[in-house]
């Protein structure tokens, strides 16, 4: 009688091992690519980043303010690059039982699907010299970087090395931050592929997208994105309407 030669039961448990494992890198990968990421602003310096159930806010505006209008909307992580009450409302980011995570200085954090790290960097916004907080993150397949109040053109080693960001939030209105022609000289260095401008009136905007050649641009209610949309930009001006 013959002998049935099959296989056994552990190369089996391993070969569907590899195809879970295979399927899951590939669901992943998929998740990643087609969720969107909605930009949208809402003053100062106040940037909302959503993708899928994960709100982030930067620079959320606190009802102290006496020039934006506070934050209204709930978000899951509050990034507080400067301690002003322009950009430090961690508790208007937050709605009832939901309060945000609240990121505030330099480090390196990991919180659901997103990944970020802050580097301590100048201001005189404000009227006072103050440690603003420059801020990367990784999220839903993209990278961006967001820097606050900035005032300092000589930014961290560890900034300067790193990969061009997707998306650059940059503030270009002076006023102890940078300046239209200091924004877009750093912009054009980091070699961003999407730049957005906070912190400005209608004067400073205007200089600006004349730094970057960028004159026509009109503002939009919101910036949507996949990974793949940003694929062989360079230096793109999106203004968003507040």
């Amino acid at each position: 009688m013959g002998t049935f030669k099959g296989r056994d039961a552990t190369s089996s448990s391993d070969e569907a091992r590899d195809v879970f494992a295979s399927f899951t890198r590939h669901t992943l990968v998929s998740i990643c690519y087609t969720v969107h990421m909605i930009l949208t602003f809402h003053e100062g310096a106040c940037v909302r980043a959503q993708a899928g159930d994960t709100t982030l806010v930067f620079g959320p505006v606190s009802k102290g303010s006496k020039n934006f209008k506070p934050t209204n909307f709930g978000a899951d992580v509050a990034f507080i690059p400067l301690n002003h009450v322009d950009m430090n409302g961690s508790e208007e980011a937050g709605r009832g039982d939901k309060q945000p995570f609240v990121i505030s200085g330099p480090g390196e954090y990991e919180v659901k699907d997103m990944t970020a790290a802050g580097f301590p960097a100048g201001s005189k916004y404000g009227g006072e010299p103050r440690t603003n907080t420059i801020y990367s993150v990784h999220f839903d397949g993209l990278s961006v970087m967001y820097l606050g109040a900035l005032g300092d053109l000589d930014l961290p080693a560890d900034v300067l090395e790193m990969d061009s960001p997707d998306v650059l939030i940059i503030p270009i209105g002076g006023a102890g931050a940078l300046s239209p022609a200091e924004a877009q000289k750093l912009a054009v260095k980091l070699e961003a592929k999407i730049i957005i401008p906070v912190l400005y009136d209608d004067k400073t905007l205007k200089q600006f997208l004349k730094e970057a050649g960028e004159e026509g641009t009109k503002p939009v209610e919101k910036l949507t994105i996949k990974p793949k949309d940003v694929a062989g930009k360079e230096s793109e001006v999106v203004v968003l309407s507040s």
